[in-house]
């Protein structure tokens, strides 16, 4: 079957409405479906949207998969599962170059789930990382520190190593996060008792835990905001 003029004609009216409003009004296959209008010319790719949805779950799970398993969906052909690539990388320098570490200011939820979101998000590994503040919860210089990186489910972290660099950087204050690849942010038990093991360190060298963030590729958790570590004193 050819290309027809109405299969042309939707993709130009696609791209017509992203230019009109950006990705409002959307269903979530026709944004993909316009994507893949770039790399798959002069062919009905709608067909390729709805699979790759099917097969990953969400536009996110799409981003995040092997270049192998994109090529896998029938149709897919060659260059778009490289592209589709390309655009994360993009999208991850975008947000880093967005993220200056010199006026990196960690105050509030969103810009803590953010930044570790860019940093630990599309990880398959389980990895602890820990950020050193000054008095004004600013990112200090070469302030993050990956401390542990492990298999999936399996890490190893201990208080004093991180009260150690924590000393090392001056800080004032300190945040910790980690990762669960299997995409739930419930903490465990271990995770509990470890912050509040932390925590207690932090405390007998006056250097203040601001939050434990658990992420995942969808899902964010944190001690703080769940009052699951001691308040502090400031406008957080």
């Amino acid at each position: 079957m050819g290309y027809t003029s109405s299969q042309k004609g939707h993709r130009s009216r696609l791209r017509q409405r992203f230019v009109r409003s950006g990705f409002t009004g959307f269903l979530e296959h026709e944004i993909v479906e316009l994507f893949l209008t770039l790399c798959i010319p002069m062919k009905d790719v709608k067909v390729q949207a709805k699979a790759l949805l099917e097969k990953f779950g969400s536009i996110r799970g799409i981003f995040d998969a092997e270049i192998s398993e994109l090529s896998s969906i029938k149709g897919m052909g060659n260059v778009a599962p490289i592209a589709l690539k390309i655009i994360k990388g993009l999208w991850e320098l975008y947000l880093q170059e967005s993220i200056d570490p010199n006026t990196c200011i960690l105050n509030n939820y969103e810009r803590l789930e953010n930044f570790w979101r860019l940093r630990l998000g599309g990880l398959k590994n389980e990895v602890f990382e820990v950020a050193f503040l000054n008095t004004q919860l600013e990112l200090l210089k070469d302030g993050v520190v990956r401390l542990e990186e492990g298999v999936v489910d399996r890490t190893n972290v201990y208080p004093r190593k991180i009260m150690e660099s924590a000393l090392h950087h001056h800080a004032s204050a300190f945040i910790i996060a980690h990762n669960h690849p299997s995409g739930s942010v419930v903490p465990s038990n271990n995770d509990c008792i470890l912050t509040k093991r932390i925590e207690k360190a932090g405390e007998s060298l006056e250097i203040c835990l601001i939050d434990h963030i658990i992420i995942s590729h969808r899902e964010t958790f944190s001690f703080r905001k769940e009052k699951l570590i001691k308040p502090i004193n400031s406008t957080w």
